[in-house]
């Protein structure tokens, strides 16, 4: 599941407050709740909510979202044509008619030369189905 890292600090300490009525003043429940508002409750006040922000979105976020397809080609033809262009940069991830390739610096000498990399669309179709 992926979380808003937007949220709204205000409502999120107004959740903890409702969620804490519910327990005894003192309780082990009750301490969380009161630690944990406290915690975000500092994290705003020191002006250190973006910062938590990016924390927060980085922890709850998978890592293949921050997998960038920086061009697309519909033939290998057109790729290789934009590779001896000048505007490729090493290590881009391209999508070449589906599959995936990295753009890496030749074997011989200077140029680049695209090297397989599947991109995550190509490694979920070969994923086995999940079972519950």
């Amino acid at each position: 599941m992926i979380y808003n890292h937007n949220f709204d600090a205000d409502s999120v300490l107004e959740v903890l407050r409702t969620i804490n009525e519910k327990y005894p003043e003192g309780s082990r429940e009750d301490e969380a709740l009161r630690i944990a508002a406290v915690a975000l409750f500092y994290v705003r006040e020191t002006q250190k909510l973006d910062d938590y922000r990016e924390f927060f979105r980085s922890f709850y976020t998978p890592a293949i979202d921050y997998i960038v397809v920086s061009q697309t080609f519909a033939t290998r033809e057109e790729a290789d044509a934009w590779l001896g262009g000048g505007s490729a940069r090493e290590g881009a991830l391209v999508g070449i008619a589906g599959q995936g390739f990295q753009v890496m610096p030749g074997r011989k000498g200077p140029g680049l030369r695209f090297v397989r990399m599947p991109l995550p669309e190509e490694l979920m179709k070969n994923e086995p189905p999940k079972t519950e």
